[in-house]
């Protein structure tokens, strides 16, 4: 009986299995024609914020050039840049509503990538072509493994999809999986802020540490916020829902902070630093936020997940290596060093230096503590002694100050 039933049992489950298979590669397809949208968004965006930049940049330089009278904000050139910074910001901003979250955030090294493009067109060097290899090799192998990794994460990105509605981003904020992530990240949080405000913990990690963090947040209610509105402009209004105006006031905020510490970042350090080590950290906290919030990697299996985590490690040394490569700024001394004029040796007499080296840590001219200095380079003090008369056994001193009466 049980084997004689058998093949009709097959039979009859052969038709639902199949029609269960059909369904599924045309919401695959539909899926990715969505990823490729949010992600061709995102690429548009950062591309044009490059350009923005670029643009604003050189218009601060050609007035600081010249003996133009004008402010930098009544030229052209800055208010294009800034039209096409607010074009590249809402093209990022519209594509966290097509793609998931952990797709959208990697993509940000494109704007690294044509910065450093942008930096080789327009210099205004003449190089040879062996010097300008030895020069930018570091550069052009970064921008290709950047190429290649963001390649990888468009192709093995998460493939997760759901509306976002008012009742849906509820449900995400009040999981058990993100109430826990968000404890983990208030506690280190605040123990950043108190190493960093209290002792004084001014180290380029732990400052892009706090921005990554306030990122995270910054990129979760990015989405929110942008596929409510995406929602209602298709017809389902979601605007009425109080929790859009909590993530947009949390947006707000958080975009507010992240941006004061990214600026005291600045004030420390090289900008070549923050930008790498600000796009690996903020990538990696970004993308485990998407996944604790919105699930990202639910249904994913392990060989998309590798070659998406082999992608983020491709763009992460890309970044590294274009940033490496930049030129740092020599700083400038607004003084005339001895031993660096043409012609004069250093005075060396008998082993007491009256003249540092240049490239000694003590600076003449500049005011700088020299408590902690070598003998060597202490200034010598004259003795100035009176001339005392009457006093003929006393030796005479190096030199002698004369006081002359009113009488002479």
């Amino acid at each position: 009986m049980e084997g004689g039933n058998s093949p009709n049992l097959q039979l009859q489950q052969l038709p639902l299995a199949t029609a269960a298979v059909s369904v599924q590669p045309h919401t695959d397809s539909f899926s990715y024609k969505e990823n490729l949208i949010g992600a061709l968004l995102a690429i548009f965006g950062h591309l044009v914020i490059s350009i923005a930049l670029n643009l604003q940049k050189y218009s601060h330089i050609r007035l600081a050039g010249s003996k133009d009278p004008r402010a930098y904000f009544k030229t052209k050139t800055w208010w294009c840049g800034l039209f096409l910074l607010v074009l590249g910001e809402l093209g990022v901003f519209s594509s966290y509503a097509f793609a998931p979250l952990s797709l959208i955030v990697p993509l940000s090294a494109v704007s690294v990538i044509a910065s450093a493009i942008i930096g080789i067109i327009f210099i205004k060097e003449k190089w040879k072509p062996k010097d300008f290899l030895r020069r930018y090799v570091l550069s052009f192998v970064g921008c290709g493994l950047a190429i290649v990794g963001t390649y990888l994460l468009i192709t093995f990105g998460p493939n997760s999809h759901e509306k976002m509605t008012g009742e849906n981003i509820t449900r995400h904020l009040v999981s058990w999986p993100f109430l826990l992530y968000m404890l983990v990240e208030i506690i280190i949080f605040c123990l950043l802020l108190y190493f960093y405000k209290e002792r004084n913990a001014n180290y380029i990690v732990v400052i892009l540490l706090l921005v990554a963090l306030l990122g995270s947040m910054t990129a979760v209610t990015v989405k929110a916020v942008a596929g409510m509105i995406v929602v209602s402009i298709q017809g389902n209004l979601q605007l009425d829902y109080p929790i859009f105006y909590i993530m947009l006031v949390c947006m707000i905020a958080t975009a507010i902070f992240q941006a004061t510490f990214l600026a005291q970042a600045s004030q420390l350090y090289d900008s070549s630093q923050i930008a790498s080590t600000s796009y690996i950290l903020s990538t990696t906290v970004a993308i485990t936020a998407g996944a604790t919030f919105y699930l990202d990697f639910t249904g994913e299996d392990v060989l998309h997940i590798c070659m998406f985590a082999l992608g983020c490690l491709i763009a992460f040394l890309g970044v590294f290596l274009i940033t490496r490569n930049r030129k740092k700024p020599v700083p400038f001394e607004p003084y005339i060093s001895m031993d660096a004029m043409p012609g004069m040796q250093n005075m060396h007499d008998k082993g007491i230096a009256v003249q540092p080296d240049l490239k000694a840590s003590f600076s003449y001219g500049a005011l700088e503590n020299n408590d902690n200095m070598p003998e060597i380079y202490t200034p010598a003090t004259l003795p100035i002694v009176q001339e005392q008369h009457g006093s003929k056994g006393v030796s005479a001193p190096p030199y002698r100050v004369l006081e002359h009466s009113k009488k002479e």
